[in-house]
């Protein structure tokens, strides 16, 4: 059997935790990142029956019984993980009673998921029902969003809109929008449920004055939308302080939308 270590998802997931925290979006143990496996690619490693340890989910997941997770480790840096992956993430199977964490590899020092593992499960599941080809839950810090979160009204459609005005590419990225939650206790039920909530609708969603969280296909998918929101939200305030002498207007956006054949919720634009 093949060195877990050596492979292709493995290799990628760390590979993204290490450029997460190189700009500076994911400081000290801040960010989690989870990523459902494709169990024929995982047995090429490892021996998906042979469970290693049993950890409590403490939330109802049997919706993704059997699904093969890889995800961050509580209290673990990600600037860590590509030189000591077996310590700072896990691959674990949900059990069949949705109950358990069934560990398959990792954690060795002893260690356990992120604290964020309820809203990540949770946002799976809607995310799932909507794209059966949906894969990854990407939790980060990016500073512009955060700060953004501050100086910009909650609204849905408001935040929104503003940043589809930053950027040509943002309605081509994010047509569908973003969900935004106000401040809430993390690592708690109720802010997965609020967050898989907005998964509903949104594929982003925004923790005011604490982060993002985006999905994807893939890695690249969900790490791409984080980052063209953070870029807008970046020129966002480095504008907000100028009169502004031009922008794209609606008819503009709606020209985007027609040209790359993408839709935006209704009502949101003039």
């Amino acid at each position: 059997m093949k060195d877990v270590k050596e492979s292709k998802f493995l290799r990628e997931f760390t590979a993204t935790l290490s450029n997460m925290y190189r700009l500076g979006w994911d400081e000290r143990n801040g960010g989690n990142l989870s990523e459902i496996l494709d169990e024929d690619e995982v047995k090429k490693y490892l021996d998906t029956d042979k469970v290693i340890r049993t950890i409590p989910l403490n939330f109802d997941a049997q919706y993704l019984a059997g699904k093969i997770f890889l995800i961050t480790g509580t209290g673990k840096y990600f600037k860590n993980a590509e030189a000591d992956p077996e310590n700072n993430v896990g691959i674990f199977r949900v059990s069949p009673d949705g109950q358990n964490a069934l560990l398959l590899w990792g954690y060795a020092d002893g260690g356990r998921f992120t604290s964020e593992l309820p809203a990540h499960l949770m946002s799976h599941i809607e995310r799932l029902k909507i794209d059966t080809l949906h894969r990854v839950i990407l939790h980060t810090h990016p500073t512009n969003i955060i700060a953004m979160t501050f100086v910009h009204d909650l609204d849905e459609r408001n935040f929104t809109y503003t940043l589809w005005q930053m950027i040509t590419e943002c309605m081509v990225v994010f047509p569908d929008g973003i969900g935004v939650l106000p401040w809430m206790i993390c690592g708690t039920n109720e802010i997965g449920v609020a967050t898989a909530e907005k998964m509903k609708k949104y594929r982003l969603c925004v923790w005011a004055q604490h982060g993002i969280f985006g999905s994807g296909r893939d890695l690249d998918e969900a790490f791409g939308l984080v980052e063209t929101v953070e870029k807008a939200a970046e020129i966002y305030l480095k504008i907000k302080p100028f009169e502004i002498k031009a922008k794209i207007e609606d008819d503009q956006l709606k020209q985007i939308a027609e040209r790359f054949n993408v839709s935006y919720p209704d009502g949101w634009l003039k």
